[in-house]
């Protein structure tokens, strides 16, 4: 870790206050990459209150908005990304076969139409930094307007998550193993 993580104690009072209103959030923990922003306690507010939007208020359920998200993990191999949310997309119903197949970057199979074009516009995001027309528009007619912004957001943000993860090299929990290479 290439950091100094504050502990509540050593926080400023507006270090203290966004990690009080994080604690305070529906997670009920302040988010690991937050620690690291609270250097910048109104960027980390700021960023803190978007993922939790993005974290459960899309209009996605879990399985299929952490498709975007392991997808982002496995693009920036953030190693304490993907550990945390294939967690929570096997929580949310997500099937292993899909997350082995983002992990070793292949495509995997769908069932549900929706999960394949969060993934297909994802990885158009992260791989040709952007979406081209003919599959923006099957996105949208499938996804809505709302959902087609939902995932861009969370691409968006959890390339910020990753790439705070990555810089400041957050280790995994004691006995974990990385599983991205």
């Amino acid at each position: 870790m290439r950091l100094t993580l504050l502990s509540p104690g050593e926080m400023n009072e507006s270090q203290r206050q966004t990690y009080d209103e994080s604690i305070a959030g529906k997670r009920g923990k302040p988010p690991a990459p937050m620690m690291a922003w609270l250097n910048s306690p109104e960027m980390a507010r700021h960023a803190t209150r978007l993922g939790e939007v993005l974290r459960f208020d899309t209009i996605f359920p879990a399985k299929l908005s952490e498709i975007a998200i392991l997808v982002t993990a496995r693009h920036w191999t953030a190693r304490y990304e993907w550990y945390a949310h294939k967690r929570l997309a096997l929580q949310g119903g997500m099937d292993p076969k899909i997350i082995d197949a983002i992990r070793d970057r292949r495509t995997p199979d769908f069932d549900d139409p929706k999960a394949k074009m969060i993934y297909d516009v994802a990885k158009s995001l992260h791989e040709g930094h952007g979406v081209e027309k003919g599959l923006y528009d099957e996105a949208v007619k499938l996804l809505g307007e709302r959902g087609v912004v939902e995932v861009i957001g969370l691409c968006g943000y959890y390339t910020l998550v990753s790439m705070t993860l990555n810089t400041f090299e957050f280790g995994l929990p004691e006995g974990e193993v990385p599983e991205l290479a």
